[in-house]
């Protein structure tokens, strides 16, 4: 290991996060936020003070060994939700530590879940620091300081690797440092474009710009308690075609400009994550129309209208782990919950922003499935697993398989804990699925019009660790507590 090495790295990602502290500042001047903005000062102090710290104790020479790698991953998004925590409780607007923490880290994770009850009491300064921390969370800060910073040298790649979410990180230049530009090109393209749409469809400057945040993050956060239903259909429309964005691989993205044809139609995990999304949506519109939750006051055409929009989009909110709410879909018939809680689970595609297990490893594990089945009956057959014409090596099913177990034995671990005390049962265990697939809202008492508040101190740092190991996908979190990872 080089631990200087790793430390001056972890100093310069703090460096930047001060940096970033200072935005909101714009927001307290008109209304002058004098609390905010000493808030913010106070952050950025203390994260610019230890980043110059470790600068100073790390060292700028040495190559980067993949525990490092590790190391500055894990310890990028810990360090980021300890600093991003404290403009919560300088300003008051969280005072305690575990509730500050849980707020951080659920924007940092672009989880969503909020220990807020009144949202519009909170400053505006201190909501667009919340919905900023989806956004820097959303693109990955290591692929963001890859992106802008060429200190990394070649240890970039390995740390792109372990940061882009997926069974396999899509390099496509020759210099990883190209990939994640172009990444970050996407991303804020994106952004840009959603904000544009928006303000033009009337909303203020500070509402087009959270909600884009947290849209291409897939985060969540909105600066108003009633989240996605404070706006018309016009812009609920335009979140959920973002957020359908948001989940497709952004490597596609680039693809397509680079061509400028329909081959990225030709993707597997593309069609299959397109196709959830229509069918889901249908089946949902057609059980709560069925049921009869939802009637609207411009006659049975409005009705169908408005039921398929608000069903499309908590389907694609909760595919895409974003986690926004036009409606209470607790009060939903029980197909509808059981779809959308399935959704919950299969997350968006690799390479996207989205959380959850992601599509192209349901695909993969469900393939695997199926291979073993045949080999009940017919041993000696040689079965390969494909995606489309790419055989998936034995690596990448080897890891798909021990994701999907860490995964399932996570939420059970979570669900067990936050069940301890009154909690009932679908409250705890939906609490722990909307934490570990970064998704932010649940059934029951943790649903979509309800808080994580009620929660103990410690039962909030369970799940900012469901968050973290959601976001990191275990293997770099876990191989921490490894005694041999410390062996030198």
């Amino acid at each position: 290991m080089n631990p200087r090495r790793a430390c001056s790295i972890l100093g310069l990602v703090l460096v930047v996060l001060a940096a970033a502290e200072l935005v909101p500042i714009a927001f307290c001047l008109v209304p002058l936020d004098l609390d905010s903005m000493a808030a913010f000062v106070i952050g950025a102090g203390a994260s610019l003070g230890t980043g110059l710290l470790l600068r100073l104790f790390g060292s700028k020479e040495g190559e980067l060994y993949r525990r490092d790698g590790v190391v500055i991953v894990v310890g990028s998004w810990l360090l980021a939700s300890i600093v991003g925590a404290i403009p919560y409780v300088a300003s008051g607007s969280v005072p305690g530590l575990a509730d500050a923490l849980f707020e951080s880290s659920s924007g940092f994770t672009t989880t969503g879940a909020s220990i807020l009850v009144d949202i519009e009491a909170v400053p505006r300064p201190i909501l667009f620091w919340r919905s900023m921390t989806q956004w820097l969370g959303g693109i990955g800060i290591v692929v963001l300081f890859v992106a802008l910073l060429s200190e990394l040298g070649p240890g970039a790649r390995f740390l792109f690797k372990l940061e882009v979410p997926g069974p396999k990180a899509e390099i496509m230049h020759a210099r990883v440092h190209q990939t994640a530009v172009a990444l970050f090109r996407v991303y804020a393209v994106l952004t840009l474009l959603q904000t544009v749409a928006m303000m033009i469809c009337g909303a203020s400057l500070f509402d087009a710009l959270t909600h884009s945040f947290s849209t291409v993050s897939t985060g969540g956060f909105s600066p108003y308690t009633a989240s996605a239903a404070h706006f018309g259909p016009l812009q609920q429309t335009i979140i959920l075609v973002f957020m359908v964005a948001a989940g497709v691989n952004f490597s596609l993205y680039y693809t397509l400009a680079q061509r400028r044809d329909a081959s990225i139609l030709r993707d597997v995990e593309l069609r299959f994550y397109l196709g959830i999304v229509f069918f889901a949506s249908l089946v949902v519109t057609i059980d709560v129309m069925a049921a009869g939750e939802l009637v609207a006051a411009g006659g049975p055409v409005a009705s169908v209208a408005e039921t398929a929009l608000d069903a499309a989009f908590h389907v694609v909110s909760l595919v895409t782990t974003t986690g926004f709410a036009t409606e209470d879909f607790a009060q939903w018939p029980g197909l509808a919950h059981a779809i959308l809680v399935g959704l919950m689970f299969i997350g968006g595609c690799a390479g996207s922003t989205a959380g959850g297990i992601k599509v192209i490893r349901v695909l993969i594990g469900w393939k695997v499935a199926m291979r073993e089945v045949r080999l009940t009956f017919s041993p000696n057959s040689v079965i390969a697993v494909a995606i489309g014409d790419q055989v998936v090596p034995e690596e990448s099913i080897r890891g798909v398989s021990a994701l999907i177990l860490l995964w399932s034995l996570g939420w059970g671990v979570g669900a067990l804990l936050l069940s301890v005390g009154d909690t009932d049962l679908l409250s705890s265990a939906t609490a722990s699925l909307a934490t570990l697939s970064n998704i932010g809202p649940g059934l029951a008492a943790v649903g979509p019009t309800e808080n994580f508040a009620f929660f103990a101190s410690w039962q909030k740092l369970v799940m900012s660790m469901l968050m973290w190991l959601g976001r990191l996908e275990f293997f770099a979190l876990l191989a921490l507590f490894q005694p041999r990872f410390w062996r030198v």
